[in-house]
């Protein structure tokens, strides 16, 4: 996707998609068997309307305190974000993607109980991670997609996945010029070594010039203090970390520092 297609995604230019991150889920080792899915969902429920009240441009669904991840992720996982995703659908009031971490498959099933508009995961490339060696399968994920009818979802290939590196030594515009040549992504995103760890701007520059006419987010690490910069390179940003009270990656959303980044961001648009 070009600027002009994201803005009819997100419908503004520069968007902001805030993570709605998951608490542990069934068979995770995090899970609270005690408190229940019940308490999963009311605290989904919380970040999301918080999120909402701050402002931003999409919310995505992430499976984000399943660690340690799969790189196959098992039935009990996809059916319990669709529950929970499930149960808040009313109260969506903005465009929404999914993220199963690491599990592009199980992405687009989701994707496609749910309804959501976009999955980001990580697509294409071989790796070394702290999740052991990560192999993926583009042409598969392209063709679950059509096959399961979801064509309309739009693939957010993240290019730079945390806690892991490209088996081959390449430049990231090499990976990136390769990845849109062979897997026609409809958008790139570039992340720092850990989900808040800050991105260097020239990484981001680097990649929208060796791929001009497809949409680069900033994945990781965006702050208040940061986010024009960061938006001067990318197109749109992922934010999840500096959200959270404190700016603590386990602390539950604070509406107010999402409204104070979401005013930045309406300054430098």
């Amino acid at each position: 996707m070009d600027s002009s297609e994201l803005k009819d995604l997100f419908g503004t230019d520069k968007p902001i998609i805030a993570m709605c991150h998951l608490r542990a889920l069934p068979g995770d080792p995090g899970y609270d068997a005690e408190s229940g899915m019940t308490s999963v969902v009311d605290l989904a429920r919380k970040d999301l309307l918080a999120l909402q009240a701050g402002g931003v441009d999409a919310v995505m669904f992430s499976n984000e305190f399943s660690l340690p991840y799969l790189t196959k992720i098992l039935p009990e996982t996809t059916a319990a974000m669709a529950r929970v995703i499930g149960q808040l659908l009313d109260e969506i009031e903005v465009p929404f993607g999914v993220d199963v971490l690491w599990d592009p498959i199980a992405a687009l099933d989701l994707a496609a109980a749910t309804g959501a508009r976009f999955v980001r995961e990580v697509i294409s490339g071989v790796y070394a991670s702290d999740f052991g060696l990560w192999n993926t399968n583009p042409g598969a994920t392209a063709r679950h997609r059509r096959k399961s009818g979801i064509n309309d979802v739009k693939l957010f290939y993240n290019i730079v996945p945390e806690a892991a590196a490209y088996l081959a030594k390449r430049d990231i515009a090499e990976v990136a010029k390769t990845t849109v040549f062979n897997n026609k992504p409809d958008a790139l995103c570039v992340s720092g070594i850990t989900a808040g760890a800050e991105l260097d701007s020239q990484v981001l520059h680097k990649v929208k010039e060796a791929v001009p006419g497809t949409g680069v987010f900033s994945n990781t690490g965006c702050k208040i203090d940061n986010i024009q910069t960061q938006l001067a390179h990318a197109d749109g940003a992922v934010v999840g970390t500096t959200f959270k009270v404190d700016g603590i990656f386990a602390n539950q959303v604070d509406s107010t520092r999402v409204r104070d980044f979401m005013d930045k961001v309406r300054e430098f648009r």
